[in-house]
């Protein structure tokens, strides 16, 4: 027997928001056998754009039962069924979510018209109930009323039944089929060409836009987490009502996957990604010669004007190599712009100024101090983080310039991992981010073994 399920709420997602209406038709594979309908009283304010969609208003559901009262009748109706509507996901979220609330723990398999006229009936021009109902010459009353969409429902699954000579209804309710989990949208090849392995996925919209970028160290096992339960949050609905399309990208290791999902969030920029997402200012460290002939080193953000020695994401780390400078090679805090040159030395005062800031040394003895100061800022390490490739002739590279993040690919085995300029033509370059450097130093830490110092000569 399938239940044939419509209904009405305040809201997108079952956690936060109440059902305003239900309608229920038994449906015997030829005929209804039975419908049960009623106005809900959600126990919340109805939205007025919702009120003006279903023409269900606050006053139409004061005097209505709550969901409380009609709980035992609609799981007496729908346990041990198959439950069916337009865009299932929705419905049952809802509906299992409310039962839960009052002690009710519904357990039913699931077919979605949505999904299941896409198959049965290919090429329509679009497949929501109202136009599809139009296409097909199914009568449509009450439109965004629950009685009058559940009992179209019913008129198009029996028409699904009848022109299903493919048996894609069988299908759909095998144990291991993916039809009741993925997005109503999403063709089901998009799942089977996901591979178990480290990548990075991509949810696109109805228009093919990324609106959502996530990394994975088994990548089918990941998005399948995505859509396999039945959670009343508003993310599981964005999935359910947003998500078209899914695309993958593969990886040889999960550092690169999560290398590479960082930077196409800086890139892609998708309106369901949280982490990350936020503007990063660059903070350089340069050097100028003041007017007296010192050399100056200094923090600025995004100044072109003046060579930049290192590039930083933080202002908090370009802050703290800084003071790591000044205490090694002796250089004033005044003239590093550390304090107020109207305020008493505090490298004076602590040992390692020589008193450049007063004049008691010369520029040429100070600026010597700087000089090897900038050397070392300029000699970070150029060095890249070898492991296995995604083919069985290549190697991941993972490939740092001078202390910042440069790109990563995949490398013949053939070319040996030790001129800088040599791996740059096999790897992909892409924008560094505080994220990426902290990843990959972090990495670099903890497997040393993977590091490769380069040559950077070419």
């Amino acid at each position: 027997m399938y239940a044939i399920v419509d209904i009405e709420t305040t809201g997108s997602f079952a956690a936060a928001n109440g059902i305003t209406e239900i309608a229920i038709h038994l449906f015997d594979g030829t005929a209804v056998t039975e419908t049960y309908e009623t106005l809900v009283n959600p126990g919340q304010p109805i939205p007025p754009f919702i009120q003006r969609m279903t023409g269900i208003s606050d006053q139409m559901v004061s005097s209505a039962p709550s969901f409380k009262e009609i709980a035992e009748k609609v799981f007496t109706l729908l346990q041990g069924q198959i439950f069916v509507a337009h865009n299932v996901q929705f419905d049952y979220s809802f509906i299992k979510a409310h039962l839960k609330q009052e002690g009710y723990q519904l357990h039913c398999s699931k077919l979605c018209t949505v999904r299941l006229s896409r198959q049965i009936l290919p090429g329509l021009p679009s497949y929501s109930l109202g136009k599809l109902c139009r296409s097909i010459g199914i009568p449509l009353e009450n439109r965004h009323r629950a009685g009058g969409d559940s009992a179209a429902t019913a008129l198009l699954f029996k028409r699904l039944m009848d022109a299903d000579q493919h048996h894609h209804i069988a299908r759909s309710l095998k144990r291991n089929s993916k039809e009741s989990i993925l997005p109503p949208h999403v063709p089901r090849e998009h799942w089977e060409q996901l591979p178990p392995r480290p990548g990075v996925y991509y949810f696109h919209n109805a228009k093919g836009k990324v609106i959502y970028v996530g990394k994975a160290i088994n990548i089918r096992y990941r998005v399948n987490s995505h859509f396999s339960n039945d959670a009343p949050s508003l993310q599981k609905q964005r999935w359910v009502n947003y998500v078209h399309g899914i695309s993958h990208t593969e990886c040889a290791t999960p550092l690169m996957a999560s290398l590479l999902e960082s930077a196409e969030i800086k890139h892609r920029w998708p309106r369901f990604n949280a982490a990350q997402k936020k503007q990063e200012d660059q903070f350089g460290l340069h050097v100028y010669e003041d007017q007296r002939g010192y050399l100056r080193l200094i923090i600025d953000k995004n100044r072109k004007t003046l060579p930049l020695l290192q590039r930083f994401y933080l202002l908090v780390d370009a802050q703290a190599r800084l003071r790591k400078l000044m205490r090694e090679f002796n250089l004033c805090p005044t003239l590093c712009f550390f304090q107020d040159s109207s305020q008493p030395c505090e490298g004076i005062k602590e040992g390692y100024c020589k008193g450049a800031c007063v004049k008691k040394e010369s520029a040429d003895l100070y600026n010597e101090r700087v000089q090897a100061a900038c050397h070392q800022l300029q000699a970070e390490p150029s060095y890249a983080i070898i492991d296995r490739g995604l083919q069985k002739n290549t190697y991941s590279c993972i490939l740092v310039e001078r202390g910042l993040f440069f790109g990563m690919g995949y490398v013949p085995n053939k070319v040996a991992p030790t001129h800088l300029q040599t791996l740059k033509e096999f790897v992909t370059r892409y924008r560094d981010n505080s994220y990426i450097q902290r990843t990959i130093r972090e990495h670099a830490d903890q497997y040393p073994q993977k590091v490769v110092t380069l040559n950077v000569a070419k």
